[in-house]
């Protein structure tokens, strides 16, 4: 694993639970309003896994969960040994994914080394090429969403508002797609130099306004079961 940042205390980030957030580096999209761009181009830096752990066994007795996030945490190959040992020591483990490596996603749920997962859904599937991933199969974003639908775990969609990736025909096929989900959370986009391509958004009116936002909150109300606005 490469963890590129800690965030030591959180009330947010896995509902009901304080925990912590341990960010991994390296992701296979390109979301040009990534406020990670540290995560997403190399060079990473990265914690030792001993530190890691060595904070972990020390938080027992104030942290309830571990969020896993990213970057895209399922492009490492020792994420499920990674769950593993987290949960060894007691915590609650949650995923954070983009969704593209249902095979990952799958084997995380069966052999139980997650308890809640958040997947990103940016757009209808078909056009996430080539502004959010270069190259992507539509089917892995698909069969990610029914993987996790059909879980049994708790879990929650999200959705970045953002133009021109996001509007109310595709809000309302989003929630389709998403049907019975425990939560679909709407995010705010905030796009200011710092975000990975801010280039992009030159001479575009990308801005969703909050009462367009609670309109997509109406949309989705008949096919999740709760909507929140962050």
């Amino acid at each position: 694993m490469i963890i590129g940042g800690i965030q030591k205390n959180s009330l947010i980030d896995y509902p009901s639970k304080i925990s912590c957030v341990l960010f991994t580096s390296g992701c296979n999209f390109r979301c040009p309003y990534c406020h990670n761009p540290d995560l997403v181009n190399p060079p990473f830096q990265s914690t030792p896994m001993e530190a890691i752990f060595a904070f972990l066994k020390r938080r027992k007795s104030l942290l309830d969960g571990v969020v896993i996030t990213g970057g895209e945490p399922t492009l490492h190959d020792d994420l499920p040994g990674f769950c593993t040992r987290i949960k060894s020591l007691g915590y609650c483990v949650k995923l954070d994914t983009n969704g593209s490596r249902p095979t990952v996603v799958q084997a995380l749920i069966e052999k139980e080394q997650i308890d809640y997962i958040a997947m990103d859904v940016k757009t209808l599937p078909d056009n996430y090429v080539p502004h959010i991933a270069p190259t992507l199969d539509p089917h892995a974003i698909m069969e990610s969403i029914s993987l996790i639908l059909n879980s049994g775990l708790a879990h929650e969609f999200r959705t970045t508002c953002v133009r021109p990736f996001v509007n109310p025909p595709v809000i309302e096929k989003i929630s389709h797609l998403i049907r019975g989900a425990d939560l679909l959370a709407f995010q705010q986009a905030k796009i200011t130099d710092s975000v990975l391509n801010p280039e992009f958004f030159r001479e575009k009116d990308w801005k969703i306004s909050t009462d367009t936002l609670k309109s997509f909150q109406t949309i989705a109300a008949p096919f999740v079961k709760k909507t929140i606005i962050r």
